[in-house]
């Protein structure tokens, strides 16, 4: 990607998180009081992800989970849904009543609006992973989805998403990386709100 185009994304991403953040300010301060009378535990889930290059960086999502969600991981390892390094679940119990909604809307997901701003994520790139399942990566042609901001939304998440294998999922990032454009961001910005309007696909 040459820098004319790296800074017309930037631009981009810059331009559409910060209008994002005047709308999601008061969305946050309801879905934090929410949060709190729901479950004991913070607001916002901080967790270490992985982005361009490998750089770690503190990844922002409104928590949707038990406080002691990560300690409960290790008892609910069989019930993994995917293969290779992921680790997802169906109906995870660790979820809460309010994070059921704030998942099905894609609400938990607005936090990130700031680590776009901060230039940790871009609106549009493939979704960042744990530490922990990056070091899973042994496949070049996997990791390099990290040679890109990871982002918001991707092409994976508007095609299946929980549906994809993981197969899948790393050949649709690989698709993105190959074949971007600013036009294939806003075509993926404009599926994500469909998607996540109908309930089918959201972030």
């Amino acid at each position: 990607m040459s820098l004319y185009r790296r800074g017309g994304k930037r631009l981009l991403d810059v331009a559409l998180a910060a209008a994002g953040m005047l709308v999601a300010i008061p969305v946050l301060a309801v879905a934090a009081v929410a949060i709190k009378l729901d479950s004991p535990g913070p607001v916002f889930h901080r967790a270490a992800r992985v982005g361009k290059g490998g750089r770690r960086f503190t990844f922002l999502k409104l928590r949707s989970m038990r406080a002691d969600a990560e300690e409960l991981r290790g008892l609910l390892l069989h019930r993994n849904i995917t293969k290779g390094p992921t680790f997802k679940l169906h109906d995870d119990p660790r979820v809460t009543r309010v994070g059921r909604f704030l998942r099905k809307t894609s609400l938990d997901e607005l936090p990130q609006l700031f680590n776009v701003l901060r230039g940790d994520m871009s609106l549009v790139g493939p979704r960042p992973l744990p530490v922990r399942d990056y070091a899973g990566f042994n496949e070049d042609w996997h990791r390099r989805r990290f040679s890109v901001r990871p982002g918001m939304t991707c092409l994976w998440q508007v095609h299946g998403r929980s549906d994809s294998s993981f197969e899948r999922w790393m050949a649709l990032d690989m698709e993105y990386i190959d074949s971007w454009s600013l036009t294939l961001d806003v075509q993926i910005l404009a599926s994500t709100v469909s998607a996540v309007i109908r309930q089918t696909g959201a972030m």
